[in-house]
C-alpha cells in the first residue's frame, strides 16, 4: 500500500465532515465542500489512504445520533478505517460529554488516531490533548449561545402572532401570500364546527368519535397526507380503512386547541436544555396563548364553554345531591384504584348521606375477576375521619404529652438513622479530602518525575475510582438525612396545622384536602366472634400514615331515625324507610299475613282441584259419549247393511218373479 509512514504506521483514514442547519451555507469556510477539500489535501500531504468519506448534512454537532457518524462507528468497530480527520473539533459535535468519551475513551479503545487539522487536535500528542477539553467546552458554550438566540428569535416571532408550524392544523391552510398566517380551509372546516357543536350539546369524546367515525371522514393525519404532507402514510399503510377512524386524542384535540378560536397557542412541549431530547407535555392552562391572530372556526365563549364542560371531570354532587368530599382522596387498599360514590336509590333514608356508599372502582368496572367490593357507608366513613381528625386537634391542643410521644414514635427510628447516617457522612467528606490532597501529592510527584506515567495513571485511575463511590453514596445520605430532617419539621408543621381544625362538628373538601393525602379502606373482614371489623388508614399531611383505624361498619338500618308502631304506638328503630310496625308487631303481623296467605294459597289449591275434577268429569262423559256414539253407528250401520242386502234380495227375487208371470201370459 502506498503513503508515506509515520511512526511507521500506515493509516485507512475515514474523512467526516459535518453541517448544521444553524452553521448556515454563506460562511464557505464551514461548507461541506471546503471541508472536503482541506481534509483531502491534509491526507494526501501524509501520504495515506482514504478509506471513506462520511458526510452528515443538516445535522446539529450536539446529538450524536447521526447517520453517516454512527456509519463511521460501525466501520471503526470492523477495523475498517484506524484514524479519524475532520477541519476542526467543532465538527465532531459540539456537546463536550460525548466528545470527550470518544476522545478519551472510544478511541483509544480501538486503535483509533483522531486529528482536527485546524484544531492542532491529534490523539498522539498528549500536551495538545490537554487543552482539548477546554475546546469542547468552547464548542458546547457556542452551541448553547446559538441554542439561545435561535429561540429568542422564534419566541420574537411568536409574540408577533405568527404561526411557525410546518404544517397547518386541521381545518386551517397556510396564507399563500404569508405562511406565518392560517385561513379557515373550507373543505373540512364544517367538521370542527359540527365537533364544538356536539360538545356544546353535551356529547363526551367518546360520543363525538363514534359520530365522526360514521360519517366516513378522513381523520386529520389522514387529510394532512393528501393535502401532501409527508411523514403520515406510515400509519396507513397496513390498514386503508384507518384512513377513516378518528382517535379520541383527535377530537381531544381540536377540542383542547386555541387555534379554532382565533388564537395562536404555542410552548406546549419544552425541552429542559438543548442536550435533552425529552418534551414533557404541558397542561393546556400553562401554554402561552396569543389572542387574535387568526380568523376562528368557533366564537371565544363557545370555546370557553367547552373548556369548562371538559376540565369539569366530576360533579360536586351526585344527582341525588350528595357531595363526594373524599373524592380524589379515598382509594382502595388492596388494588390501589379510587373508590367511587354508589347512590342506590331503593333506599329511602332521610339524609342523602346514609343513601351513599363507597365501592372499588376497579371492582365496579370489572368485577371480583380484578378486585372486591371494599364497601364502605359513606357515614361511617364521614364519622371516622371527623373522630379522627379531632382526636389529633385535641391532642395538639391540651396533651403535650401525647404530642412529644407521637414525635417520638414518628422520628424514633429516622432518628436512630440519622445519627449513623450523619457520621458516615462526616467519614465520607473527611476521605475525599484525603483523596484531593492524594490527588495533589500525585500529580506533584508526576511533575517531579518521581514516579512514572504509567503508574501516575494507575494510581489517578484507582483514586478517581473511590472518589465517584464515595460521591454517589454521599449524595445518597445527604438525600436521606434530608428526608429524615423534613419528617421531624413535617410532624410540627401537620400539628401545627391540625390545631385550627378543634372542635369541628362538619367535614367538607376543604377540610380533606387541606389535612389528608389519602384514605385507604380494606375489605371487611369477619371476626371468630362473628362480628365484622373494617380497617381505614389514614395518610395526613407532612406527617403520613400514623395508625390504622379499626370500625365495626353500620347496619343500614341504624342509620334511620325511631318512629312509633302504627298497631301499638310503641317507639322502635325501623329498618327500613317504609317500615310502619314494631318488631313485636311486625312478627304477629307477619304471621298473620303468612297464616292468611296459606289458607287463601289451600283454597286456590282446593278451588284448582274441584276445577280439575269437574274437568276430569266432563272429559269421562264426553269419552263415554263418544264411546256410545260409535256402538250406536257401528249398529245403525250393522242394520243399514242388513236391510239394504234383504232390499236387494227383495228386488232380486220380485224381478224373477215377473219375468217368470210375463211369460207365463205370454205363453
Amino acid at each position: 500500500m502506498a503513503g508515506i509512514r509515520m511512526e511507521n504506521k500506515i493509516y485507512e483514514v475515514g474523512m467526516y465532515c459535518r453541517l448544521s442547519k444553524d452553521d448556515g451555507t454563506d460562511n464557505e469556510s464551514a461548507s461541506i465542500a471546503t471541508q472536503k477539500s482541506i481534509l483531502t489535501d491534509y491526507v494526501k500531504k501524509q501520504g495515506w489512504h482514504l478509506a471513506k468519506t462520511y458526510v452528515d448534512d443538516g445535522y446539529s454537532g450536539t446529538n450524536f445520533q447521526r447517520p453517516s457518524f454512527q456509519n463511521m462507528i460501525k466501520d471503526i468497530e470492523s477495523g475498517l478505517i484506524n484514524c479519524v480527520i475532520t477541519k476542526d473539533l467543532s465538527r465532531l459535535g459540539r456537546n463536550y460529554l460525548d466528545c470527550g468519551l470518544y476522545l478519551e475513551v472510544f478511541f483509544p479503545e480501538h486503535n483509533v488516531r483522531y486529528i482536527a487539522v485546524n484544531d492542532g487536535v491529534d490523539t498522539l500528542n498528549k500536551s495538545a490533548m490537554d487543552i482539548t477539553p477546554f475546546r469542547n467546552i468552547l464548542n458546547e458554550m457556542y452551541s448553547a449561545d446559538v441554542s439561545v438566540k435561535i429561540k429568542s428569535a422564534y419566541r420574537a416571532r411568536f409574540q408577533q402572532g405568527k404561526f411557525m408550524g410546518t404544517t397547518a392544523p386541521y381545518g386551517y391552510v397556510k396564507d399563500p401570500a404569508d405562511h406565518n398566517h392560517l385561513l379557515i380551509d373550507d373543505k373540512v372546516a364544517h367538521v370542527v364546527r359540527e365537533i364544538f357543536d356536539l360538545a356544546l350539546a353535551g356529547n363526551g369524546i367518546a360520543k363525538i368519535r363514534k359520530h365522526i367515525n360514521k360519517q366516513h371522514i378522513l381523520r386529520p393525519a389522514a387529510y394532512a397526507a393528501e393535502q401532501g404532507a409527508t411523514g403520515y402514510e406510515r400509519y396507513f399503510e397496513e390498514n386503508e380503512e384507518n384512513r377513516y377512524i378518528w382517535s379520541e386524542n383527535s377530537v381531544r384535540g381540536i377540542l383542547r386547541s386555541p387555534i379554532y378560536a382565533g388564537n395562536l397557542a404555542g410552548y406546549k412541549r419544552i425541552a429542559a436544555n438543548m442536550k435533552s431530547k425529552k418534551r414533557p407535555s404541558k397542561l393546556p392552562e400553562e401554554w402561552e396563548v396569543i389572542p387574535d391572530t387568526h380568523e376562528g372556526i368557533v366564537t371565544q365563549e363557545e370555546f370557553d364553554t367547552v373548556q369548562q364542560l371538559i376540565t369539569s371531570r366530576r360533579l360536586p354532587e351526585n344527582k341525588g345531591g350528595f357531595e363526594n368530599i373524599f373524592a380524589g382522596v379515598i382509594k382502595c387498599a388492596d388494588c390501589g384504584y379510587a373508590m367511587r360514590a354508589m347512590s342506590a336509590n331503593r333506599r329511602k333514608r332521610p339524609d342523602i348521606i346514609d343513601c351513599v356508599q363507597y365501592s372499588c372502582n376497579n371492582y365496579g368496572r370489572y368485577g371480583n375477576i380484578m378486585c372486591t367490593a371494599h364497601s364502605i357507608e359513606a357515614r361511617d366513613l364521614f364519622n371516622a375521619v371527623l373522630t379522627d381528625i379531632n382526636r389529633f386537634a385535641d391532642m395538639a391542643v391540651n396533651d403535650e404529652k401525647a404530642v412529644r410521644a407521637i414525635e417520638k414514635r414518628l422520628t424514633e427510628t429516622d432518628q436512630s438513622k440519622a445519627k449513623a447516617l450523619e457520621k458516615e457522612q462526616r467519614k465520607l467528606n473527611k476521605r475525599l479530602a484525603e483523596l484531593d490532597r492524594l490527588f495533589s501529592s500525585l500529580y506533584e510527584d508526576k511533575v517531579m518525575e518521581r514516579i512514572t506515567e504509567r503508574n501516575f495513571e494507575m494510581m489517578s485511575g484507582k483514586y478517581q475510582k473511590e472518589q465517584l463511590e464515595i460521591e454517589a453514596r454521599l449524595k445518597e445520605v445527604t438525600e436521606t438525612l434530608s428526608d429524615s430532617y423534613e419528617k421531624t419539621q413535617g410532624v410540627r408543621d401537620f400539628l401545627s396545622l391540625i390545631r385550627n381544625y378543634q372542635g369541628i362538628k362538619e367535614l367538607d373538601a376543604t377540610i380533606i384536602n387541606a389535612l389528608i393525602d389519602k384514605i385507604l379502606v380494606s375489605e371487611r373482614e369477619k371476626l371468630t366472634d362473628g362480628m365484622v371489623r373494617q380497617e381505614i388508614k389514614i395518610y395526613y399531611k407532612f406527617i403520613g400514615f400514623v395508625g390504622e383505624l379499626h370500625i365495626t361498619p353500620t347496619k343500614r338500618w341504624t342509620a334511620l331515625k325511631p318512629k312509633n308502631c302504627t298497631v301499638c304506638g310503641v317507639e322502635y328503630v325501623p329498618r327500613s324507610g317504609i317500615s310502619k310496625y314494631c318488631p313485636a308487631c311486625a312478627k304477629k303481623i307477619q304471621r298473620e299475613k303468612s297464616n292468611e296467605s296459606k289458607r287463601r294459597s289451600r283454597e286456590r289449591n282446593r278451588q284448582a282441584c274441584i276445577e280439575l275434577s269437574a274437568k276430569n268429569d266432563r272429559l269421562i262423559l264426553n269419552s263415554r259419549r263418544e264411546e256410545s256414539y260409535d256402538r250406536a253407528t257401528r249398529m245403525i250401520r250393522s242394520r243399514y247393511f242388513v236391510m239394504l242386502r234383504k232390499v236387494r234380495l227383495i228386488v232380486t227375487h220380485g224381478s224373477s218373479l215377473r219375468i217368470s208371470r210375463n211369460s207365463s201370459d205370454r205363453s
